[in-house]
């Protein structure tokens, strides 16, 4: 493969979709399946790649039933090592946690953001299992912003913004405190409001996005969650050095007063995790809560986790805006 395909991750993962498949794979499935994997990506979008694919000899086409790898595509598809994707969610992610701005002192400043596709006719329907989420306080933050001019926005489709939770480790990081995102767990919150994680996935050693999984397992019960303050959710756990407990508590509360939102017990060195002489676990719930209750609902809903950048101006106080 040329240096400009093997740079370019999306043309990797779209093998590697095709190469995982045992039949023909159409632009529209692929961009599903490309979403699962935290790419968002039109139809059209996906068939510019596919047409790159096909001038490189890698994929062909089938009649008017999608896509199949060459004998080239195969090898390619071997050829290409997993420690490719090993690291690159977390490097996306702490690259986004670098460039947030957020000073909770003074609300301004820009956060990160998860951006989530839908159809324009599931709007009502998923907006309400996010209102859900915000109100029963599951989220990152206690709102969203609706989007419909985006240009990674498809005909018929509406973007929803998300906080995402890395803006917290950028919002450490600018306070001298180094903050290094660990894991991503299922939590469990009882109706005493006591929390323990079930599962934990190293972003560090992952090839895919860990809260991706966890949802398309079937392995949260957000929307019970909500709505009898007992089930399973997500969260993102990061390690601190242990003398920074005051600057950390000092950041939450006053991230709190901007509608952030952590776990009871101040998200500091609480719950059931392995315990370190010299590092503290920061837990912050996870913005990809109020996808996961929406699609728990069953509405189909493609989110790029850590999609980019937005001044939290235009995101607080914008439930419903455009």
């Amino acid at each position: 493969m040329s240096p400009s395909i093997r740079s370019e991750r999306k043309y990797l993962e779209i093998l590697r979709i095709l190469a995982e498949s045992h039949e023909p794979q159409g632009a529209k499935r692929l961009s599903e399946k490309m979403a699962e994997r935290g790419f968002v990506l039109s139809d059209r979008a996906v068939q510019y790649y596919l047409q790159y694919l096909d001038e490189a000899g890698f994929t062909e086409k089938v009649g008017n039933r999608g896509r199949i790898l060459t004998e080239a595509g195969i090898a390619e598809s071997e050829s290409a090592l997993v420690d490719e994707r090993i690291g690159f969610i977390i490097s996306r992610l702490e690259q986004l946690a670098f460039r947030s701005t957020f000073d909770p002192a003074t609300g301004t400043g820009s956060i990160a953001y998860n951006l989530s596709i839908v159809r324009e006719e599931d709007l009502d329907g998923v907006t309400a299992a996010f209102g859900e989420v915000a109100a029963a306080g599951y989220g990152f933050l206690n709102t969203y912003r609706i989007v419909d001019s985006d240009p990674r926005i498809p005909d018929g489709h509406v973007g929803i913004m998300t906080a995402c939770s890395v803006t917290l480790d950028g919002v450490l990081q600018k306070m001298g405190i180094p903050a290094r995102l660990e894991y991503a767990g299922r939590i469990a919150v009882d109706e005493n409001g006591s929390a323990g994680f079930l599962d934990l996935i190293g972003y560090r050693g992952t090839s895919v996005d860990p809260l991706h999984l966890f949802i398309s397992a079937g392995l949260t019960s957000i929307h019970r969650l909500v709505t009898t303050r007992a089930g399973v959710g997500l969260a993102n756990v990061r390690a601190v050095p242990a003398p920074a407990r005051d600057q950390v508590e000092e950041a939450t509360a006053l991230m709190g007063e901007w509608g952030f939102v952590f776990p009871a017990g101040g998200s500091i060195g609480e719950f059931n995790l392995p315990k370190h002489p010299y590092r503290l676990s920061v837990v912050a719930f996870s913005g990809m809560n109020m996808v996961g209750s929406a699609i728990e609902k069953g509405y189909v809903i493609r989110t790029e986790i850590g999609a980019g950048i937005i001044t939290f101006e235009r995101i607080a106080d914008a439930t419903g805006s455009r």
